[in-house]
């Protein structure tokens, strides 16, 4: 078999996928503000919300964060997120993980604090982007009624995109959204005996 056939023929093949990817692509109408749920076991939920974040700060797009479990330390993305300025709109007013307060009235009134805070930027105009950090453990433990979330999250304006992290997302939240991804644990440095280090968990 000659050099040129093969050629020859990768050209036809990507020529042929090509004409496919194009008319799927084409055959795509609906522009709409996503429901984005990541949730699983594994690392980076939040990450990759703040990945998505970083795209839609680049596209000019104004965006908003609410961190419900996590508590007031100064991450590297809010650190790096303070210099877009007005741009970014940022809340944290978790008191820390569950097992840290242990007391389950402090959660909840946390839990509703920064839910008021997510109710505010869903009404802003000017807000396209959201990230409601942690959100799913606030309804997996209860914090919240999820009805009346996934209701609000669902009535959010056409064009505002909502980006829900963490574990065990509730299946009423997984029905309303556009796009679930769960992160699967393969592998994890700490089990190794590897410490949190700046960068990388914060």
């Amino acid at each position: 078999m000659d050099e040129n056939d093969d050629d020859a023929r990768h050209r036809n093949k990507m020529a042929n996928r090509k004409a496919i990817q194009d008319a799927e692509v084409a055959a795509k109408t609906v522009e709409k503000g996503l429901l984005i749920v990541h949730t699983g076991k594994g690392k980076g939920k939040s990450t990759a919300a703040f990945g998505l974040m970083l795209r839609a700060l680049g596209r000019g797009l104004r965006c908003g964060v609410v961190q419900f479990g996590k508590g007031a330390w100064q991450t590297g993305e809010r650190t790096a997120a303070e210099r877009f300025g007005n741009q970014v709109e940022w809340h944290t007013l978790g008191e820390g993980f569950t097992w840290e307060t242990q007391d389950r009235s402090r959660d909840v009134a946390a839990a509703e604090r920064a839910w008021a805070a997510a109710q505010k930027l869903m009404a802003d105009p000017t807000i396209r982007f959201i990230v409601l950090d942690e959100l799913n453990i606030s309804l997996r433990y209860d914090h919240l009624e999820i009805g009346a979330v996934v209701a609000a999250l669902k009535a959010r304006r056409h064009d505002q995109h909502i980006v829900v992290t963490g574990r065990n997302a509730k299946q009423e939240l997984i029905d309303a959204a556009d796009l679930v991804t769960e992160m699967t644990l393969v592998k994890h440095h700490f089990a190794a005996g590897v410490k949190a280090q700046e960068g990388i968990e914060f």
